[in-house]
């Protein structure tokens, strides 16, 4: 009968002590009291969700080489994804990779769905090289939507409200945060309308089909070719070229990334400069998306705006 009491009391203890390994303030770092994970498709996503988030949640984007909009996730990133408590989304068919992978459906926020009234439908549906990633063709509605503040200031929301579902406790910060964040894209706005109206109505060439919301936004008086930074654009697409600038005689192309030295001197020919102007679809190598944006107006004012460009010649 001692030997059973004992043995008895052996297990009630190793319970007890089971029962405090498990309580509540000794749980392990990744147990549910973790700090939710945020994943974002692309770095605008990414700085917004972060902003306004703060210290409630870890928001990461995944690795991506070139273009977000090609990317297509490898499985660490798809891990990363179906781990994630959110993936914020940009939508207007930015993320093609959905069609195959798997994610928890209660898990994605589409941060342009509310507005899907305003997508800019594609003016073509052309194929054509893209880099090592070959041809590819754009087609439906644009995607760059936050070219566009008024509509990043939208899809800040957006993302504020997901936030603020998976941690309401800290609602009132997100909001705070939400509020700082959008006046920043407000005097974001007052910049790129101040910057473009100086241009008035004069021809520009945007080097890819991806300007289109700030061509919207800004009455721009613009045309798009399918030009890549690192490729030369041969004889063919300089021949098409000259063509379009006797319709519509722009002094001035905006490119996604610097383009070739050479490509620069052949447009130079034809009374075209070229002007980087980043979509900051990819996080930046310093600064953040509000740097990359202040680099954009300020080689606008420089380049464009204070009459640096030589007189347009007649292309041959």
């Amino acid at each position: 009968m001692s030997r059973i009491r004992n043995t008895l009391l052996l297990t009630l203890l190793a319970l007890a002590a089971c029962g405090e390994t498990t309580a509540p303030g000794d749980r392990p770092a990744d147990s549910e009291h973790r700090r939710p994970l945020i994943v974002a498709s692309n770095y605008p996503l990414y700085f917004f969700a972060s902003e306004i988030a703060g210290d409630s949640a870890d928001v990461k984007l995944p690795e991506m080489a070139g273009d977000p909009a090609n990317w297509k996730p490898g499985s660490a990133e798809i891990s990363l994804m179906q781990s994630a408590d959110l993936i914020i989304l940009n939508g207007a068919g930015y993320e093609p990779w959905l069609g195959w992978v798997t994610l928890p459906e209660s898990h994605l926020v589409d941060s342009s769905a509310g507005f899907s009234e305003e997508f800019l439908p594609l003016r073509e549906e052309a194929v054509h090289q893209h880099g090592p990633q070959g041809e590819h063709s754009h087609q439906g509605v644009a995607f760059t939507t936050w070219l566009d503040p008024s509509l990043a200031a939208k899809q800040a929301m957006a993302i504020e409200q997901a936030i603020s579902r998976l941690v309401p406790e800290n609602a009132g910060q997100h909001r705070d945060r939400l509020a700082a964040l959008s006046a920043r894209l407000e005097t974001l706005d007052q910049a790129f309308r101040e910057t473009f109206d100086r241009l008035g109505d004069q021809p520009v060439l945007f080097s890819h089909p991806v300007y289109q919301y700030l061509e919207s936004r800004y009455s721009l008086n613009g045309v798009s070719v399918h030009w890549e930074p690192g490729e030369a654009p041969g004889t063919r697409a300089m021949l098409a070229l000259s063509e379009i600038l006797r319709s519509h005689p722009a002094r001035l192309m905006l490119w996604e990334e610097e383009p070739l030295e050479t490509t620069s001197v052949e447009l130079r020919k034809l009374g075209v400069q070229s002007l980087p102007f980043h979509t900051a679809a990819n996080r930046p190598d310093d600064g953040d998306f509000f740097d990359v944006m202040e680099v954009n107006v300020a080689s606008l004012l420089l380049n464009c705006c204070g009459t640096t460009i030589g007189p347009q010649q007649e292309p041959e």
